[in-house]
């Protein structure tokens, strides 16, 4: 996917706090929550996305340490749904 499709979905949701699944072109989909640190801005010029997957969402919430974090490149999404 392009950034701007990501950009649009992910800014355009109504809860940004809600995990979504993203699907993949070459591994199984992922159930995550996209995250705005603070390298965001440049990450996102160049399709790369912060994502906290399904098991450590909770972890995340109570502690927002960065290690629990992942970054994914955008082209490899085929489509971002929400569950």
């Amino acid at each position: 996917m392009t950034n701007e499709a990501i950009i649009k979905f992910i800014e355009t949701k109504s809860n940004p706090e809600k995990a979504l699944q993203i699907h993949f072109k070459q591994r199984n989909t992922i159930t995550g929550l996209f995250i705005k640190g603070n390298d965001y801005e440049e990450l996102r010029s160049k399709n790369f996305w912060r994502i906290v997957t399904h098991s450590n969402i909770e972890q995340w919430k109570k502690t927002k340490d960065m290690n629990l974090c992942r970054i994914f490149n955008g082209m490899e999404f085929t489509r971002l749904s929400e569950q």
